[in-house]
């Protein structure tokens, strides 16, 4: 069964919104700007709205330490199919992800 109450984040022109689908007028009021676009739903009869916000900064810091590249480096391989090699060279992992595009048959590997 669906939640009749969500809170949604948009980002409209780099700022940040928060429309409150609870009313019908759909009110409108700037929140802190951020880097990503996050659509995060909480049920706000369980949480205050500070808690929310305490949650979403939690998760942009967490996101923040994983998106680093010495982590993505660390994560990922590069998969050549021209050259018929897996390389985990960190030096080749960076490059590749870096690059704007990929090569044909170059793929980018998680090892998760």
């Amino acid at each position: 069964m669906l939640q009749k109450k969500a809170i949604v984040a948009a980002q409209i022109k780099r700022e940040w919104w928060d429309i409150n689908l609870e009313n019908s007028n759909k009110n409108l009021t700037p929140m802190n700007k951020m880097n990503r676009d996050l659509l995060v739903l909480f049920n706000q009869e369980l949480l205050s709205p500070q808690a929310i916000e305490h949650e979403v900064e939690l998760l942009h810091d967490l996101l923040y330490s994983v998106e680093r590249l010495d982590n993505l480096v660390t994560a990922h391989e590069v998969i050549d199919l021209n050259k018929y090699k897996v390389i985990n060279k960190a030096l080749v992992v960076r490059n590749t992800i870096r690059e704007q595009e990929l090569k044909q048959f170059v793929f980018l590997n998680c090892k998760n």
